[in-house]
């Protein structure tokens, strides 16, 4: 009865701040004749001038128009304010005034079992669907792509929750029982289920901020193409270790293992490297480089830990801003 009403509280605490996300994209048929393609998602409004965040693949189509539908039923038109290039988030933006937001929680405090509340459209067409469950697991890592058949991205570090998330939900905020919300409906597992997936919101709090400031998404660069190393690789490979990121150039001349004059390059990474920690955390298959750079901002050092030549080595970077 304790957890039902805290549940209620909740979702009467969040619901208000949760929209609705349309999208129409006119295109010509085989036949000549005009059709509008249609979609839809979740988002949950950041500041009350209508900063709205949601995820990248609800609004990818750069040639869609996006109406966003609040929860009394106003119509905005909306443009897309920002994209993350290293996480499946963006941020939309409607001119309105005095509109309710949600309030932002502490991810890192979940634990397994922890009940929480995914809010969001179900099939993109009921309102405030509210489903239930506990989180149960954490730092899962999946691929996701869009019930349209949109591309697919790598994910990691997401919270796992039996809470249905269904079509529609995408971009709908993941509540703990205090109506703080703690992460982004992002993934559904298609052959499971009560298996649904979220952003952990700590994971974004920087992005949000830098949009905020600046207007735009400001994520670090460390300037190194790379690898993730698993024990399939390090034994096809041959690789002294069975973890870590391998800096390794790609096919074209043009892409190089280490950007010249990069951070990277300045702290004198070369490539056939392989990156072990970053500030004392491990690098490895759930834990990505892109993931442990997404914690800092341009500016920051950071201590590298890496394997050279039968060698452990350390070295530092001061991170700069990706462009």
């Amino acid at each position: 009865m304790e957890e039902s009403s805290a549940i209620i509280e909740a979702v009467k605490k969040v619901s208000p701040a949760v929209v609705s996300i349309k999208s129409e994209q006119n295109f010509r048929n085989f036949f000549g004749f005009i059709q509008t393609l249609e979609g839809g998602g979740t988002g949950f409004i950041l500041t009350e001038d209508g900063l709205i965040a949601t995820n990248k693949h609800v609004v990818s189509d750069p040639n869609a128009k996006y109406t966003v539908v609040t929860s009394d039923g106003q119509n905005y038109p909306a443009q897309v304010k920002a994209i993350d290039p290293s996480n499946d988030f963006a941020i939309l933006k409607i001119e309105a005034r005095g509109l309710p937001t949600v309030d932002l929680g502490d991810s890192d405090k979940l634990e397994v079992g922890q009940w929480v509340v995914a809010i969001g459209y179900a099939l993109a067409e009921f309102q405030n669907t509210v489903t239930v469950g506990v989180v149960s697991a954490k730092d899962r890592r999946v691929t996701a792509s869009s019930s349209y058949g949109g591309l697919s991205e790598n994910l990691e570090g997401l919270i796992q929750t039996d809470a249905a998330i269904n079509p529609g939900n995408s971009g709908g905020p993941l509540v703990n029982l205090k109506g703080q919300v703690v992460g982004i409906s992002t993934a559904v597992a298609g052959d499971a289920q009560n298996i649904g997936f979220a952003i952990p919101i700590n994971a974004v709090k920087g992005a949000i901020e830098s949009v905020r400031k600046s207007g735009k998404i400001i994520r670090p660069l460390l300037g190194v193409r790379y690898v993730m190393i698993n024990k399939e690789v390090a034994k096809a490979n041959s690789l002294p270790v069975n973890y870590g990121a391998l800096i390794i150039r790609g096919e074209s001349p043009s892409e190089v293992a280490v950007i010249p004059g990069s951070p990277a390059d300045k702290a004198g990474l070369r490539e056939n490297d392989i990156i072990l920690e970053i500030n004392g955390e491990k690098v490895d298959e759930d834990h990505s480089l892109s993931s442990r750079l997404r914690q800092y901002k341009p500016g920051d050092e950071i201590e590298i830990k890496y394997f050279r030549a039968g060698e452990t080595k350390t070295t530092k970077a001061r991170l700069e801003e990706a462009r």
